[in-house]
């Protein structure tokens, strides 16, 4: 009697699989929190905004978390800081033109990046596993 495979069945299934383990891996990796932080220092220096600036040494405290083996709370801290830096950039208007610019690319790229933090960074920390629990 053959055993039964954990191997998904349809081509749906392989891609929902593999996009969940894309996501769960990318919220346990330490970078990007690390560019998150770069890229949020890099739009609020010049002119200095220092409510903006304060999110940048917790992204890097995350990944410094992560690197030290705490990994499912490296994830909450990003995933969390994260969505509070999108609602706090979503509040701040910008004119059309403006949004082409490279303020605007690099305003683009910092909520979309915070976006993927949210929703990886969310996933590692609800199905992640500490080291104490697994013993």
């Amino acid at each position: 009697m053959p055993m039964p495979t954990k191997t998904p069945d349809t081509p749906a299934e392989k891609a929902e699989q593999g996009l969940m383990q894309y996501a769960f891996a990318y919220g346990n990796n330490p970078l990007p929190p690390t560019l998150t932080a770069t890229l949020i220092t890099a739009q609020h220096i010049r002119p200095i905004q220092p409510l903006p600036l304060v999110f940048a040494p917790i992204m890097l405290f995350s990944s410094y978390l992560n690197l030290n083996g705490y990994a499912k709370d490296s994830a909450g801290v990003t995933s969390a800081w994260s969505a509070a830096y999108v609602l706090l950039a979503r509040r701040r208007k910008q004119g059309f033109g403006s949004k082409f610019g490279a303020r605007g690319l690099v305003r683009g790229g910092t909520i979309g990046l915070c976006a993927a933090n949210v929703v990886g960074g969310g996933l590692a920390y609800a199905f992640g596993k500490r080291k104490e629990e697994d013993m």
